[in-house]
């Protein structure tokens, strides 16, 4: 397994406390670009999440009072624009490849939005499992207004699965910013915080999602993101397997015995 406790980030900021590891994108006078390196190095911890047995949750957060403001302009469309197609099927596969990272991590992620969450921003916080945001947050899947299609990053895919066909169309290609009221009656944010108060509050579901069995967490996301090109029958038989595995767990064992004890369990992940 991989020890990611101690990993020492280059391109964002990296930390953990407990079981509990907080990102944030460190460019905050320019509201937290993304650059190729940080896009390849949160691939890479994103992949590396998945063999990490000292990890339990990720809450990917703001910094400066934004969240993201997508790729570059100066440092990665700029150069977009004078590459081959060769080099840019690779770019727009890393970018690609850093959001299937994060759905095959086997972790919970946590995206808490503050201020602007836009382009590539917006997928990130699209792709985690749980989104918080403050009232002033504001989330654009641009990609139109810079000349490019809706359906970037697996846009087209996920965001008509959590806020609907028709909502997600005319974001996709109006390119128009949703509001933080839009988004929580959409259903897109799953919460909405003071700004003073998010970060407590992501760390505060990161901490209740950890205390729970952590092992059948990762079935359940697992099970999330398989089943959405499943028929029912295929989905009902993918949980009952999934769910013998976590009855042979010590976690079922023990919320058994604390059950009849009158207790309540304390689980390990195993």
């Amino acid at each position: 397994m991989t020890d990611l406790a101690t990993y020492q980030a280059r391109h964002f900021l990296w930390q953990v406390e407990g079981r509990i590891a907080r990102i944030r994108l460190d460019r905050p006078e320019r509201k937290n670009p993304l650059t190729f390196e940080s896009y390849a190095e949160l691939r890479d911890v994103f992949r590396a999440l998945a063999y990490a047995d000292d990890i339990d949750v990720v809450v990917f957060a703001s910094n400066g009072g934004n969240f993201c403001s997508g790729g570059d302009v100066h440092e990665i469309i700029g150069p977009l624009v004078g590459m081959e197609m060769k080099e840019l099927l690779a770019f727009t596969r890393m970018t690609g490849d850093l959001i299937k990272a994060m759905l095959h991590c086997g972790k919970p992620v946590i995206a808490a939005v503050d201020g602007i969450c836009v382009g590539a921003g917006a997928i990130i916080a699209m792709a985690s499992d749980l989104r918080l945001a403050t009232p002033e947050a504001k989330c654009a899947f641009l990609f139109t207004r810079v000349g490019l299609a809706g359906c970037d990053m697996g846009a087209c895919a996920m965001l008509p699965r959590i806020i609907g066909q028709g909502r997600a169309a005319e974001l996709l290609y109006t390119g128009r910013s949703m509001s933080a009221e839009e988004g929580a009656a959409w259903g897109f944010w799953n919460a909405l915080h003071a700004p003073e108060a998010l970060d407590a509050a992501a760390i505060a579901l990161a901490e209740r999602i950890a205390a729970g069995p952590t092992f059948a967490h990762g079935i359940t996301k697992t099970q999330l993101n398989q089943e959405w090109n499943m028929s029912l029958d295929q989905a009902i038989e993918a949980e009952a397997q999934a769910q013998a595995i976590c009855m042979q767990t010590r976690d079922f064992e023990r919320a058994y015995r604390a059950f009849v004890a009158k207790e309540k369990p304390v689980f390990s992940g195993d």
